[in-house]
């Protein structure tokens, strides 16, 4: 990763619409930004009747036609017609948002035609707040259908229970990779031993820090997440946090629950089940409503803010807003002093003095990196596609040496391990290879994209951030919770 004045600007234009303003993170996927959605009761049933329908009308569409699954999962077997790849075929890549680079995109598009003399890629973008809609009206249209789809990996099992994908074969499997693919994303993306969605990239969270703040208070860089929670705490003044955090920022927030021990739901082979009210999940909830207490000074109604403005100083030279923040690697180049680009335009140096700005992993409870949910998306082929083998083909380039060293020197974390090394060796590579190693995902559960479309975490956080009892609100969200995982 070497910091230069276009790519900064492109990586903090193009990934910022996934976790700041206008979009979740990692995909961290469906959010929105709480001032435009509103908080009202009438918004949020109407959002989890639609998002629910949605889904049951993707299951019920992928039956009729034939292309859906059995309940399980499964694929459709192809038939004669869907099997070949036909002379001079037209296949199209949808990617999420603007993440995937324009030069990666180029190298794909050439790199198809070069590979499948006669047959063109085309790739659409779709934005990361119409990616489900638009999923649930093509993906069951055989004739409209996206050959090939980048979903985030918290969406996948909606998608990946109703046979929405073509099974990926264990032969194919092997070939793209195998057991080097990132276990975690071939998890969400599998049902039972079937693979459905491969990993595409990954990306993952950490701590940013005014190093200077922290340095003329005397406070170093903390190895427990006890000494963290204390740091920012102490770092808390009435016109600067400590930690910026939003009162319904779950993303970050389930760090605390996973460094404990808790999960958000398990499996028991037929039935997912909310976990909150287990002793480590309320644990860990408790402890992150202490540290947003005494840490943060945001609102308990505040979700996907853009963070790195609050550790930059004011363009006039004011003080910043927080001493730390957590976020995504690519936040770096958002950050820093300002500086004129080749362009002209004003942008951060991304991180240039180390001497006021600098990055720590999350400490765990006894040491070592806590578990942060990671971020990052899947990729997986349309069960509908009339083009299975071009787009078995086009996923060979994808999961290919030259591919995957491209996403790492674009800062996206290539999903086959060997290729890691691509990031980079300097701290803010090793950082996010040490957290993603440690980061976990949410449940693979077929109701997740439900949950995360009402917003249902979010309220569990606004409440236990405003002083709510945790253990009532675990036990009131847990029978919440359970239908929604399966899809209820």
């Amino acid at each position: 990763m070497s910091p230069g004045p276009d790519p900064a600007t492109h990586r903090a234009l193009s990934l910022r619409n996934r976790t700041g303003i206008t979009h979740h993170p990692t995909r961290d996927v469906i959010a929105v930004d709480a001032s435009a959605e509103g908080n009202t009761p009438v918004k949020r049933n109407r959002l989890v009747a639609t998002t629910v329908a949605s889904t049951i009308t993707l299951a019920l569409a992928l039956t009729a036609c034939g292309g859906g699954g059995t309940g399980d999962g499964a694929s459709p077997e192809p038939d004669d017609t869907a099997t070949g790849a036909a002379e001079g075929a037209t296949i199209t890549m949808w990617v999420a948002g603007g993440d995937t680079p324009q030069e990666l995109r180029d190298y794909l598009i050439d790199t198809f035609a070069e590979e499948n003399p006669g047959s063109t890629l085309v790739i659409e973008e779709q934005a990361w707040g119409d990616l489900i809609p638009a999923l649930t009206t093509a993906l069951p249209d055989a004739a409209n259908t996206p050959d090939v789809v980048e979903i985030g990996n918290t969406q996948a099992p909606t998608f990946t229970t109703v046979g929405a994908f073509r099974e990926i074969s264990p032969e194919l499997f092997e070939e793209l990779g195998g057991d080097k693919l990132l276990p975690s994303f071939v998890e969400v993306g599998s049902v039972g031993d079937s693979i459905y969605a491969l990993p595409y990239y990954f990306g993952s969270r950490y701590m940013f820090f005014r190093a200077d703040i922290w340095g003329e208070a005397g406070l170093e860089v903390p190895t427990t997440l006890a000494e963290f929670d204390e740091a920012v705490a102490a770092l808390r003044t009435d016109t600067q946090s400590g930690l910026a955090m939003g009162g319904q920022d779950w993303r970050n927030g389930i760090s605390w629950v996973f460094a404990n021990g808790g999960e958000l739901a398990t499996f028991d082979g037929s039935k997912w089940t909310s976990t909150l009210s287990d002793p480590n999940t309320i644990a860990g909830l408790e402890e992150w409503q202490q540290v947003f207490a005494t840490a943060s000074n945001n609102a308990t109604t505040d979700r996907d803010l853009a963070y790195w403005e609050f550790i930059n100083d004011g363009t006039d030279g004011e003080a910043p807003a927080a001493a730390t923040i957590m976020a995504p690697g690519w936040a770096r180049w958002s950050i820093g002093d300002l500086t004129t680009n080749d362009a002209g335009d004003e942008v951060r140096d991304g991180m240039a003095d180390e001497s006021r700005f600098d990055i720590f992993a999350l400490p765990g409870v006894d040491g070592g990196v806590a578990p942060v949910f990671a971020g990052g998306s899947n990729i997986g082929i349309s069960a509908t596609s009339q083009n299975p083998e071009l787009a078995e083909n086009l996923l060979r380039i994808i999961f290919s040496p030259e591919y995957q060293q491209l996403l790492g020197e674009n800062g996206l974390g290539p999903a086959n391990a060997d290729y890691a090394s691509a990031l980079g060796d300097d701290k803010f590579a090793q950082t996010m290879i040490e957290t993603a190693q440690a980061s976990k995902l949410t449940p693979a559960a077929p109701g997740w994209a439900a949950i995360e479309g009402a917003f249902v975490l979010e309220e569990l956080f606004q409440a236990i951030a405003e002083g709510g009892d945790v253990e009532a609100l675990a036990a009131e969200y847990d029978a919440r919770l359970t239908p929604m995982l399966n899809g209820q």
